[in-house]
């Protein structure tokens, strides 16, 4: 398979999605030690999605993000880049509504949705900058964005515990459970090189968007980044 580098070239990082989209859901569950699931938990009530609110999930690849906000009756458009999500996506959630479509040119009117939100996709787009600019287009007045991303402990000790575990125990283990340890190996590094916590905070206003906060989970793993669109 192809190997996609940190310049993140879009062809590169679909072809990635595409070959690890049969597994992508199981292999994330396993390398969280299950905390995918509570992470979800808290983004859904964050968001608080309910019947009549326009949801657009973007990078949502096979809507296990999704999955929940529609449960709860909102409309939600799934959107990601790589086919073969979509297509998984379309295998596992039958009423979920997947669109293929590029984070960096949204295929959708100005102010159309209440909330954008992204999980753990951000990171993945060759410019995030232009990512955050596209949602908060799409995002009406007075609307949202959630922002859930990998992130950097806050604890230095246990900071050094998870790296290690990032950039050591990780690649041994999806060398023994996947077929395709590189896309893995690519996400360890992709998360070590992501902006902090108040670093990712700033590129967001900078990108437009007001009242900037964000709850940290699991010590700082993840970070769940809020704003608003004035």
């Amino acid at each position: 398979m192809v190997r996609a580098n940190l310049n993140k070239d879009p062809d590169d990082v679909s072809k990635m999605f595409d070959d690890v989209a049969h597994r992508y859901d199981f292999l994330n569950d396993l390398l969280s030690l299950g905390r995918t699931k509570a992470w979800r938990r808290v983004v859904t009530s964050i968001i608080a999605p309910k019947p009549g609110m326009k949801i657009l999930d973007i990078a949502a690849g096979t809507g296990s993000s999704s999955r929940p906000l529609v449960d709860k009756g909102a409309e939600v458009t799934a959107l990601d880049f790589s086919h073969g999500m979509i297509e998984q996506g379309r295998k596992q959630n039958k009423n979920i509504n997947f669109v293929q479509g590029d984070a960096l040119k949204l295929p959708f009117e100005d102010n159309a949705f209440d909330v954008t939100t992204i999980s753990f996709g951000l990171r993945n787009t060759s410019n995030t900058d232009k990512a955050l600019k596209e949602a908060l287009r799409v995002t009406k007045d007075g609307g949202r964005i959630v922002v859930a991303e990998f992130s950097h402990p806050v604890n230095p000790i246990f900071k050094k515990i998870y790296l290690n575990y990032l950039m050591k125990a990780l690649p041994v283990i999806v060398k023994k459970i996947s077929k395709n340890p590189d896309a893995y190996i690519y996400l360890a590094e992709s998360i070590r090189a992501w902006p902090d916590q108040a670093e990712l905070a700033s590129i967001m206003r900078d990108s437009g968007f007001k009242s900037v906060a964000w709850q940290d989970l699991t010590f700082g793993i993840v970070a769940v980044h809020i704003g608003y669109k004035a």
